[in-house]
């Protein structure tokens, strides 16, 4: 029995040794991190925001095995990216260049914070110039006098 569950974890141990060996093999360090880079950087067509590297769709294993193969072509990080946009369009990089459209992408939500920052100044300042021409005039307008002064008649009357 004990035998049983030693080969049991034997097997699963070196399984999961086995799948940990690297696929992809490179002829230096930079081409490597290059890779695990872009893989990183580029997004998979099929997935919903995820990258080729977590991914384990069929069209992701396929943009990983091209990039091993256009670094070991001996392209550079920008060549590879141009490719695989050509290939599958801008919606694969996650960094999309700076276009009419993507303007909105980039600063659409810093123009909205800075409106809604300023439109705030704006009502503060106008309530304030408010308050202000409020104190000058006097908090109590004429019909709030006429009140007060049949009030103090209606006391007089009264004693």
């Amino acid at each position: 029995m004990v035998s049983r569950w030693v080969l049991f974890f034997g097997v699963l141990v070196f399984s999961l040794v086995a799948n940990a060996e690297e696929k992809y093999q490179f002829e230096n360090p930079q081409q490597r991190a290059d890779f695990l880079l872009l893989t990183k950087e580029l997004r998979c067509p099929k997935c919903q925001n995820q990258n080729i590297a977590d991914s384990n769709a069929l069209i992701a294993n396929d943009m990983k095995r091209k990039v091993h193969q256009l670094l070991l072509e001996g392209n550079d990080k920008q060549q590879v990216i141009e490719f695989m946009k050509v290939r599958y369009g801008e919606f694969v990089h996650y960094q999309p260049p700076m276009t009419p459209v993507t303007f909105w992408l980039y600063f659409g939500p810093v123009l909205f914070v800075l409106t809604c920052f300023g439109y705030f100044i704006y009502q503060r300042r106008r309530n304030d110039g408010q308050n202000v021409a409020q104190n000058i005039t006097g908090s109590v307008d004429d019909q709030q006098i006429e009140k007060l002064k049949r009030a103090e008649s209606a006391l007089k009357d009264t004693q």
